[in-house]
């Protein structure tokens, strides 16, 4: 549901191609060995064969570290935030903050299953989402108040430690409307399943009546 993991993916299924072309090819070598009667006595050394072997799997690591170091490259790179959020852990909820509006901040619990209404996502779903804009950057900075949390949405492919007196940043787009869904990847104590993590993606018209509506009730 993001660029960035868009390419993950792609980076995913690269790497995958040529695991099963060394794959199949070792496979092969050795089915061969295993059934092939004829041996050369005379053979002590394969100057050539070996030269192959040595330089060949480090041409294949340079197809996947290349590759690789472009994804983190992109994955650093802050461009031009529309809007800045801040989620700070604690134990066991979150509380955000919108850092280009005055006073808008508010604690996320996960709302308990006795109360949880009959289209609501068991262990998922919180009581206060958060809303953001899609097709727009969005700088997300995360640090904690008492232990290391991790704020996870698989599906934007966002991963960032949550840690006592430090501030870590990240970027994402979301490219779609929708519920996107993320819950604390640090064991964090016992409570440490049931602090989820649910952003909604809304049109720009309608985050801006959200935000209006949010500051009108100050």
């Amino acid at each position: 549901s993001s660029p960035l993991m868009e390419q993950l993916n792609f980076f995913h299924d690269h790497t995958l191609l040529i695991l099963i072309m060394i794959t199949v090819l070792i496979a092969y070598i050795m089915f061969m060995l295993f059934f092939n009667k004829f041996t050369n006595r005379y053979l002590l050394h394969g100057q050539t064969i070996e030269i192959i072997w040595t330089i060949l799997p480090a041409v294949i690591l340079m197809f996947i570290a290349f590759p690789s170091l472009r994804l983190l490259y992109l994955m650093d790179e802050i461009n031009s935030p529309l809007i800045t959020l801040k989620a700070i852990g604690h134990q066991w909820y979150w509380s955000y903050e919108y850092s280009n509006f005055l006073n808008l901040k508010f604690d996320s619990y996960m709302i308990p299953t006795n109360e949880l209404d009959m289209n609501g996502f068991r262990l998922l779903d919180v009581d206060n989402r958060i809303i953001l804009p899609m097709n727009n950057q969005i700088r997300i900075l995360v640090t904690a108040t008492d232990v290391i949390h991790s704020w996870t949405v698989p599906s934007l492919g966002v991963k960032i430690d949550a840690t006592p007196g430090r501030l870590n940043q990240t970027n994402f787009l979301i490219n779609q409307p929708g519920l996107f869904f993320g819950q604390c990847s640090e064991i964090c104590g016992a409570n440490h399943s049931f602090m989820p993590i649910v952003i909604e993606s809304i049109p720009m018209n309608y985050f801006i009546k959200w935000i209006s509506s949010q500051m009108n009730s100050l």
